[in-house]
């Protein structure tokens, strides 16, 4: 793939001087390919390939490179849950859940509606089952799936799935990325939910029964 690039060329001849002629440090503009950099300069002759031997003749070369982020576009996402609450046993219950997505012009309804149906399943896995337990001395208890508890399809709540009607000027089409968006409101979510069904806001995760019988008992 050709790209634009700043090329620093050492030992190309100036306008005083023939192209073959090593000069002083000359600095140019040209296309980066395979070979080098072709330099399109009148100077050196129309479409001149400075070569990565000449370029690395009298010295290392070196790059550097920068980028702000900016423009870009932002996708948002917003979750809600119903859950009941078993303040003996401390088990959740998912009664409903909802997420809506402002993903741009989506350009796929279906692979989308699967993207955040399965960020929403991953994320309900960490909000509520998975932890890495440690045994004191640096092992891990949970290092195998026997005992490291991952949401199974009976765990998980059918999520209705409701897309915003925006575009982005920025994205192909208008549309946006999505990724791993999907995943990020669902814990917090879920935290005020059980804090609506408790009276007491979880902040440690999982949301485990061990913990949230503790907060009942706690909030007693």
């Amino acid at each position: 793939m050709l790209a634009r690039a700043s090329a620093i060329v050492t030992g190309v001849g100036d306008a005083a001087q023939d192209p073959a002629t090593p000069s002083s440090t000359s600095i140019a503009v040209g296309t980066l390919v395979p070979d080098g950099v072709v330099v399109p300069d009148g100077r050196w002759g129309a479409g001149r390939l400075v070569t990565a031997r000449e370029l690395l003749e009298h010295g290392p070369l070196e790059a550097d490179g920068s980028h702000d982020g900016t423009p870009r576009s932002v996708a948002f996402n917003v979750h809600a849950f119903r859950v009941a609450v078993d303040r003996a046993t401390g088990e959740v219950r998912i009664l409903r859940s909802i997420q809506a997505a402002d993903a741009g012009t989506v350009l796929n309804p279906e692979q989308l509606r699967g993207q955040i149906e399965g960020g929403t399943a991953q994320a309900i896995g960490t909000a509520l089952f998975e932890e890495v337990m440690m045994d004191g001395a640096g092992g891990v208890v949970t290092s195998a799936f026997r005992n490291y508890r991952l949401p199974k399809f009976a765990d998980l709540p059918v999520t209705e799935v409701h897309f915003a009607s925006t575009h982005d000027d920025l994205g192909p089409l208008g549309a946006k990325s999505m990724s791993e968006a999907p995943y990020n409101p669902v814990a917090p979510a879920l935290a005020n939910a059980i804090r609506d069904a408790l009276g007491v806001r979880p902040h440690d995760l999982p949301m485990s029964r061990d913990r949230l019988w503790r907060l009942a008992e706690g909030s007693r």
